[in-house]
Formats: C-alpha cells, structure tokens, sequence
C-alpha cells in the first residue's frame, strides 16, 4: 500500500522548483518580450502552485482517513449504527413515494 502513496514533501519541493523556474521565465520573457516565454513562466508558476496545494490537500485527507478508520476500530457499534441510519435515510429520500 505504501507503493500507492505520495511523498507529499517531494510534490512540495517540485511545486517550489517549478514556481522558481516560472518565475525566471517571466522575468526573462519581460525583458526580452517574449510573450510567449513570459506566459510559459506563469504557467509553470501556476502549476507549482497547483502542486503544492495538492499536496497539503493530501495530507490532510490522510489524516482524516486515518481518524476515521481509528473510529471504526475503537467504537465499531457504534459505527454500524450510524452506517445504518444513514443508509436508511439515503434509501428513504431516494426511494419514488405513492402519490394516494
């Protein structure tokens, strides 16, 4: 399972290194006028953002995983009685009514 699992700090240091390397491609692109190069360097800028986000989005759903899997092995009838409630209220809005 672990094969499955992002290293979140490497996603973190990539999300720094292409922020890094689009904001040398903006600059550059600036003082040339390469517009092209310019919004390539946003781009790359934006896309190290979205990677770090990513990852601290991740790790917090690890977290919440592993409360909820901890719930469940330490209050396990409790927590088919929820499953049950819920199920049945899922089943009851879903369920077509008789109109009489």
């Amino acid at each position: 399972m672990s094969d499955d699992k992002i290293n979140t700090t490497e996603e973190k240091i990539h999300g720094v290194v292409d922020q890094a390397k689009g904001h040398i491609k903006d600059a550059v692109g600036g003082l040339t006028g390469d517009l092209g190069l310019q919004a390539e360097g946003k781009v790359d800028q934006l896309a190290g953002i979205a990677r770090e986000e990513f990852a601290d989005l991740y790790e917090e759903s690890e977290s919440l995983v592993e409360k909820g899997v901890s719930f469940v092995r330490d209050k396990p009838l409790l927590s088919l009685g929820i499953a049950s409630v819920v199920g049945t209220f899922i089943g009851w809005l879903l369920m077509p009514r008789r109109k009489g």
